[in-house]
């Protein structure tokens, strides 16, 4: 039986194009196209394909966003993105919200076959040149939750409030202490974090969805 396939892709072209790659030799049907986000999860709450081909950027909601959605409403749709994003933070989000496979444009046809069969029979498929990208981010990541699990409440609380560019005196009113005891918290927040100034400081929080920008 022909794998049941999904593609929703902002570009008429690409979706023509896989539509006629996957159907060549009759071993997966696409049974539904989505031009958007909006659109890709109105067919998906009335047909469950065997597999989503997702892309990232598309108008009124992007695939991430779509990704979100799906995992919110808990659609039982496997999902494999196929962007040309090859930055490793597109697909730590991805990640983290939960896809099933993520795969670049520019890959050759046999393994955007693979992948989808991988993904079909229940393992998941990350592009290897990527991986090693993906495996050193997590590293970073895991060092980054470390420190920031080092943080007592106060600091970080001090560390958000400088991540938006308050000074050392806003930083006090704010929290109703002392200047002093805001650069005491400032300097074991900096030897925490592993910073030297304000900047890197606010970088760290952002990195880290500490704040919202």
């Amino acid at each position: 039986m022909a794998v049941r396939v999904m593609i929703a892709d902002d570009h008429s072209m690409i979706r023509e194009g896989l539509k006629q790659l996957l159907e060549l030799e009759g071993d997966f049907q696409v049974i539904e196209e989505a031009c958007d986000g909006v659109e890709c999860l109105e067919k998906l709450s009335k047909i469950i394909p065997d597999i989503l081909l997702l892309d990232i950027n598309m108008p009124n909601m992007n695939g991430l966003e779509v990704l979100q959605k799906i995992k919110d409403k808990r659609m039982r749709v496997k999902v494999l993105v196929l962007t040309v994003h090859n930055e490793v933070e597109y697909l730590l989000k991805a990640v983290d919200i939960g896809i099933n496979g993520y795969l670049l444009k520019d890959s050759e046809s046999a393994e955007l076959k693979k992948a989808i069969l991988t993904v079909v029979n229940g393992e998941d498929y990350i592009q290897p040149s990527l991986i090693p990208l993906l495996n050193a981010k997590m590293i970073d990541r895991n060092k980054d939750n470390v420190k920031i699990e080092s943080l007592t409440r106060r600091e970080m609380d001090v560390l958000k409030l400088l991540a938006v560019g308050m000074y050392n005196k806003e930083v006090a009113e704010k929290l109703s202490i002392s200047e002093r005891t805001v650069k005491n918290h400032v300097s074991n927040i900096f030897k925490k974090i592993g910073v030297t100034d304000r900047t890197q400081a606010a970088v760290f929080a952002i990195r880290n969805n500490l704040i919202t920008i």
